[in-house]
């Protein structure tokens, strides 16, 4: 088990690098270029709320899981814009070849099963997959048309990809999505686009999270992390350490409460654990946030999301437990790697580290808590300024 444990941990650590590259897309408010592990997130939140819209069929957990892996490749060849001259094949040859040596860090079991996925998303042929592609398709182009401003060579290139570029099979498979981009295009809309456009005001409003600042730092010690990007690194910690969850864990719900956990923040903003709160008057905060960011949605799913967000927070369930383990194992994870991060900011003690990280990992991960604990202790007893 230990040996698992810590080939599943290295693949993780490994993963932490797609926050590193960054993406020709940018934020909606066009502060900076986004970056491919909150594209995932984001892609990840647009398959949960397009469902009812587009799935055609498709089981939307699959194509969650698939949008979680699918930029991974890019930690190796980095992202590659549709509008640049390109040599498409020499890139799926390269990105392959960096699925299978990224993969394989994982145990085999687990390797085989995660890139088995990836290579069906990028076939494009089943009904998860092309329901994935087509998220990964329209993302960028309403990233673009909703900016604010809007940048002309984008529109270009959103104006080029629909008219006879990957984008424009749209027309067929998500005619809402095509008509709706023609109509910001300044073209007539023919067809009823409200089900999407009711649902593009909340996934418009989650592209704040991006910008959420959280305290804890990426493993390379470049910058503090965000939160959209924290929320798909948990994600994929759920997905691979999913042997540690306990009796009647459904991984799916666990993956959609992380989806959707801290999107709060960006009202209510990022509590850091280590820091000094108010929790009664950040429970408040928070609850109005869930009500007006869900609120954006139709009265059923958002209501739905409220729920599900509200079984997180209460941590009583299984599939909560779970998620709140996962939720507070990453940073620790990353401050063995970094230097400390957060623990060096706020003069965290291992003592601490105990109440606030071990217990409730240990609730829903015992064995993750087992395996991290020692190497904490080696830490601390290695850096005696931090007391504990």
């Amino acid at each position: 088990m230990t040996d698992r444990l810590s080939a599943q941990i290295e693949f993780l650590k490994t993963a932490d690098r797609l926050k590193t590259v960054e993406r020709a897309s940018t934020l909606l408010d066009q502060s900076r270029p986004e970056n491919s592990a909150e594209h995932s997130w984001h892609l990840a939140l647009y398959a949960l709320i397009l469902c009812p819209v587009n799935a055609q069929g498709a089981s939307v957990d699959r194509a969650i899981r698939m949008l979680l892996l699918h930029d991974l490749v890019e930690i190796v060849v980095g992202d590659h814009p549709i509008h640049e001259e390109t040599d498409w094949a020499a890139v799926a040859k390269a990105e392959h070849a960096a699925a299978v040596e990224l993969f394989k860090i994982l145990p085999n079991d687990q390797a085989d099963t995660f890139l088995a996925l990836w290579l069906e998303f990028e076939a494009d042929e089943t009904a998860d997959a092309r329901y994935a592609k087509r998220l990964d398709r329209c993302q960028p182009m309403f990233q673009a048309l909703y900016a604010t401003p809007q940048q002309a060579d984008h529109i270009d290139v959103v104006r080029d990809n629909i008219a006879g570029g990957r984008a424009a099979y749209l027309q067929d498979t998500f005619p809402e999505a095509f008509a709706l981009a023609s109509s910001l295009l300044g073209n007539p809309c023919t067809i009823d686009v409200t089900a999407l456009t009711d649902r593009l005001a909340f996934l418009n409003e989650a592209d704040q999270l991006k910008r959420i600042e959280r305290a804890s730092r990426l493993n390379d010690n470049s910058r503090f992390e965000n939160s959209a990007e924290h929320s798909w690194h948990i994600m994929l910690h759920a997905m691979v350490l999913e042997d540690q969850a306990g009796a009647g864990v459904t991984l799916d719900r666990v993956l959609k409460m992380l989806l959707i956990h801290d999107i709060v923040e960006i009202d209510a903003g990022d509590a850091p654990i280590h820091g000094v709160v108010d929790h009664a008057v950040m429970a408040v905060k928070e609850q109005k946030a869930a009500e007006r960011l869900f609120g954006l949605l139709p009265d059923r799913e958002g209501q739905s999301l409220i729920a599900l967000w509200q079984e997180f927070e209460a941590a009583e369930t299984s599939d909560a437990l779970f998620a709140k383990a996962i939720d507070r194992v990453q940073v620790p994870i990353s401050n063995l790697v970094n230097g400390g991060g957060s623990w060096v900011t706020y003069q965290v003690s291992l003592a601490q580290l105990d109440q606030r990280v071990g217990i409730p990992v240990s609730r829903g991960a015992p064995h993750v808590w087992a395996w991290l604990r020692p190497q904490l202790e080696s830490f601390f007893r290695e850096h005696p300024a931090l007391t504990g």
